[in-house]
């Protein structure tokens, strides 16, 4: 099995996926997101998955696609924002570098703004929200090795919390070479 190299979690608008992507370049690997697993296999965008086949169905496509995911990506990983309400999930995420990206509404907001195709979130967005957070927030930091606050952060500047927190700083050219 081999395992990702960091996976990111955390709710809509963290920046998983802005930061995952960095992330990836930064440490020289691929990036790939469950989110769009699901999207390519289903052949539909996932608000229109929830509408047509339900929230159970979008669910087992999730666990599905993040269990493929963790068993043969070793790049950077970012997980839907429910993918961690499966208990199986977290299981499987048990001893792996995970970051729960934590973001507050306000920011949140600014980056996604809420009238963005989030079945979740498609009433009275902000409630749901912070009711969605209450719930997750707690299985979020269950899983995380890191928790990194985005708020007010550049993703640059997350990218750079995330190597610190893992400890996943490479030596530069000329730092190797001053050790050799």
């Amino acid at each position: 099995m081999t395992s990702p190299a960091v996976v990111l979690v955390g709710p809509p608008g963290a920046g998983k996926s802005t930061v995952g992507a960095l992330l990836a370049e930064r440490l020289g690997v691929r990036y790939r997101d469950t989110d769009a697993d699901i999207v390519a296999t289903a052949g539909k965008p996932i608000a229109e998955i929830f509408v047509d086949d339900g929230e159970p169905h979008f669910r087992e496509l999730e666990r599905q696609a993040v269990r493929a995911a963790l068993d043969g990506h070793p790049g950077v990983l970012s997980l839907g924002g429910g993918a961690i309400m499966d208990d199986g999930t977290r299981k499987l995420l048990a001893g792996l570098p995970v970051v729960f990206l934590d973001v507050q509404l306000a920011d949140a907001v600014k980056r996604v703004g809420l009238d963005a195709p989030r079945p979740l979130l498609a009433v009275n967005p902000r409630k749901q929200w912070r009711e969605l957070m209450e719930r997750r927030r707690p299985l979020y930091t269950e899983v995380a090795r890191a928790v990194i606050d985005t708020g007010e952060r550049t993703p640059e500047d997350v990218v750079e919390a995330v190597l610190d927190a893992l400890e996943l700083r490479q030596a530069q050219p000329a730092d190797r070479e001053e050790q050799a």
